[in-house]
């Protein structure tokens, strides 16, 4: 009897709160606190599932069996989202989710914390006070990329330069300040960075002379900025997560500038195998194009490119291949290592572009447009002789906006090896590639 009574009591709550003028559904999972829909909680959740072919480096094995090539099916991503304005001054934002699982990843992944946030605005929008763990990053515009509205089929990887070496997937526990005052927009993050003995990557240790390493003292406080005058719309500046495309939405021409400082954050051995410590210094300067040719037929043009320069100290250098498809290597292998590691990060100078076309809406009606992609990399790192040109071409079927798409990529990237005098080049007849089936979808 108490079960019933206790049955009907939660039936009546739930039907008086779908009554209530003051707690509504509208705008997706979003409720709303007051009459005036100023006040609400919202949750949002999303997955990109992976169905890929690679040619792996050469040497590569998994589990010491040697192999040329692989097929596999992962999770790229998937992500949840929980974030509120409960007041007319605090907004707090919470994330979690995985990442890069496949078939060569721990089973069972747990969910972890991407982000964990709370702001207090402190005068209109020009001045927001925020502190947790967050991703309000310097240095350029997909240094904290939004995963849900990628322009390719992945996030420009070579943006994000400490990734899971010194951050949370290019989070940090720290405070932030942002704001938009006219057309300018802009950032300000001090942050705690991880211990790189705690990472779950691996990360180089001092090895010869003159090469640079991560050191494993004490961190020392990150600081980072990023500023960007916006010429036509605004965009929106609640979350850290920068677009890769509005969809013919918007009218937007972006200048950036950013930059991250952290002292003694890199270490290395001079002549007399000294241990020489060295600050972590990331510089760069980007422009934003995304704009409507027609806005009511929605077709529109998308370009960003980046200049970066990155100084970790003398020839530093990191290998990394998303969601890797090997894990070892035989005698044979190249300088890559194994899978589809390439060398992406480096003490160097970098160029980045992308650039898509979306057709008209409903271009095949109820099933959607398509938006052709390129993006490219070339990077000239210190350690290397030539230089690291990696580039994707793809093209994304929408369906129905960001929350159904399939995107397909083909992505070719450099082999290294080092020659007779030692140094460090490309084999000019051994690139590798892979395709990428991308199926995403959010909520």
């Amino acid at each position: 009897m108490k079960k019933i009574i206790l049955l009907i009591a939660i039936c009546i709550s739930v039907s008086t709160i779908a009554q209530s003028p003051s707690a509504r559904f509208k705008d997706g999972l979003k409720i709303y606190l007051n009459d005036d829909s100023t006040k609400y909680i919202q949750g949002t959740g999303l997955a990109q599932i992976w169905l890929r072919y690679n040619d792996n480096n050469p040497g590569s094995t998994i589990y010491g069996s040697p192999k040329k090539e692989t097929f596999d099916v992962g999770l790229r991503r998937v992500r949840y989202q929980i974030m509120g304005q409960v007041s007319k001054k605090v907004f707090f934002y919470t994330q979690f989710g995985i990442n890069s699982f496949n078939s060569l990843s721990a089973r069972k992944p747990g969910l972890f914390l991407h982000d964990v946030t709370a702001e207090y605005k402190i005068y209109k929008n020009y001045f927001t006070l925020g502190a947790g763990l967050n991703g309000w990053n310097g240095t350029c515009r997909y240094t904290s990329s939004g995963v849900g509205n990628i322009l390719g089929m992945d996030l420009p990887t070579i943006e994000e330069s400490t990734n899971d070496v010194t951050d949370q997937f290019v989070r940090k526990l720290g405070v932030y300040a942002k704001g938009q005052i006219g057309g300018l927009d802009y950032r300000i993050a001090a942050a705690n960075p991880f211990p790189v003995q705690n990472s779950l990557t691996t990360v180089a240790t001092l090895n010869g002379t003159n090469t640079a390493a991560y050191s494993t003292k004490a961190p020392e406080m990150q600081h980072q900025g990023y500023l960007k005058w916006q010429f036509f719309d605004k965009e929106n500046n609640l979350l850290p997560y920068s677009a890769g495309s509005y969809l013919g939405k918007k009218h937007i021409l972006n200048v950036g500038s950013g930059f991250t400082y952290q002292k003694d954050a890199m270490w290395y051995r001079n002549a007399k195998m000294d241990t020489i410590s060295a600050p972590m210094q990331q510089f760069a300067l980007d422009v934003f194009y995304d704009s409507y040719l027609n806005k009511e037929k929605q077709n529109a043009i998308t370009a960003y490119a980046a200049y970066l320069n990155y100084n970790f100290g003398p020839n530093y250098i990191r290998n990394a291949g998303a969601m890797n498809t090997a894990n070892g290597t035989t005698g044979t292998a190249s300088f890559n290592s194994y899978g589809n590691n390439v060398p992406l990060i480096g003490t160097g100078q970098v160029v980045y572009a992308q650039a898509a076309y979306l057709f008209k809406k409903d271009l095949f009606g109820k099933n959607g447009t398509i938006q052709p992609y390129a993006s490219s990399s070339y990077a000239m790192y210190q350690k290397l002789k030539d230089p690291v040109l990696i580039y994707d071409i793809g093209l994304n079927w929408i369906i129905a906006g960001q929350n159904s798409k399939i995107s397909l990529d083909y992505q070719s990237r450099p082999i290294f090896n080092t020659d007779s005098k030692g140094d460090i080049r490309e084999t000019k007849s051994a690139r590798r590639g892979q395709v990428v089936l991308q199926y995403q979808v959010s909520f």
